[in-house]
């Protein structure tokens, strides 16, 4: 093969066109992936209407990229070809600046995110720094793997490191992309998990992903409800809303966390009375990590916490993405190679 498919984006806000294009070769440290599956993120969104910094037209981008190793440069020591991988927000690091000297390769001041740094996984192949790639376990296949990367690390992640301990009252701000995701990892760690969503119709999945508790922020207030229940030791805010994640800062127990996921430009309105007399914490959440997304994949195929997904095409990217963009999705939408 001398060529593969790609669906990119010539200048900003353009639409999709899928192209032939020469099949990359893997450098020094660079692997290159057979890519089987890529979620559409709305964050896709952002990149191809040029909201970035720095980025180079025509472009491809997609950052939840499940596939397979099938070439290795140099230096790429521990990989095989064959291998199941997945890449995620995080694809790679530069090693060299404070917080990777510290160890902390999320906030590298240079972070490498597929699709934007580099051609992401819109296409048949690509290749990737040999940092970037997580394990696959046998358990999921690559089209549950794929928003796992981005999606599924980010909601895991932030739970994992949150204040709350297994019997607390955690709260899942939203019911969508991240949200259903979020629900079913508070579920499986313990938390006595409740939803917070607009409207009544949403409950009977908020109760079939795991929640116990269902609050319905449309009919009343949101942080009384959360105190009827005994207050949230943390609220995990997927819903991109400053609004909706303000009003439930008064719901959460004492040391309790707001866990900022969903992206917003708006501010937050939050006091510092509010937060000083209950020891609160606004703590924002990036994704994870390659090994970050490893643990992800591996504690999802061991509890059975899967994606909610759609399945198109490569060759259908326009109507995906205008499927994300709509909401119609539900509620992950996932291009595949078939490959």
């Amino acid at each position: 093969m001398s060529s593969v498919r790609a669906a990119q984006v010539t200048s900003p806000g353009r639409k999709f066109e899928l192209v032939e294009r020469e099949l990359p070769q893997p450098g020094p440290g660079q692997v290159r992936i057979a890519v089987e599956a890529c979620g559409v993120c709305h964050t896709d969104a952002l990149i191809v209407r040029g909201a970035f910094p720095g980025l180079d037209f025509p472009l491809v981008t997609g950052h939840e990229v499940a596939g397979r190793i099938d070439a290795l440069g140099e230096g790429t020591a521990g990989w095989q070809v064959g291998d199941r991988v997945e890449v995620g927000w995080f694809g790679g690091q530069c090693g060299r600046c404070r917080p990777c000297r510290e160890g902390d390769f999320i906030h590298c001041t240079a972070l490498q995110v597929p699709g934007l740094s580099y051609p992401g996984g819109y296409a048949e192949a690509m290749l990737a720094p040999a940092t970037a790639p997580a394990r696959i376990p046998d358990g999921l296949s690559a089209t549950e793997a794929a928003p796992l990367g981005c999606a599924g690390v980010t909601t895991y992640n932030a739970l994992r490191r949150s204040a709350a301990r297994p019997g607390d009252l955690v709260a899942v701000l939203g019911l969508g992309g991240l949200g259903h995701l979020g629900v079913q990892y508070a579920a499986r760690f313990g938390f006595e998990t409740a939803v917070i969503a607009r409207g009544a119709d949403k409950e009977p999945l908020a109760r079939e992903l795991g929640a116990r508790h269902y609050i319905d922020s449309t009919a009343g207030d949101v942080a009384e409800a959360l105190r009827a229940l005994g207050g949230a030791k943390a609220v995990l805010a997927t819903a991109a809303s400053s609004e909706a994640m303000s009003a439930t800062v008064d719901g959460l127990a004492h040391c309790g966390e707001l866990l900022v996921l969903g992206a917003t430009a708006e501010p937050l309105t939050v006091t510092p009375l509010q937060l000083i007399n209950a020891g609160l914490t606004v703590h924002g959440h990036p994704s994870g990590t390659a090994q970050d997304v490893e643990d992800t994949m591996a504690f999802s195929a061991l509890t059975g916490v899967r994606p909610m997904t759609e399945t198109v095409p490569l060759e259908d990217v326009g109507e995906a993405f205008e499927r994300m963009l709509s909401g119609a999705a539900r509620f992950r939408m996932v291009l595949t190679t078939g490959r």
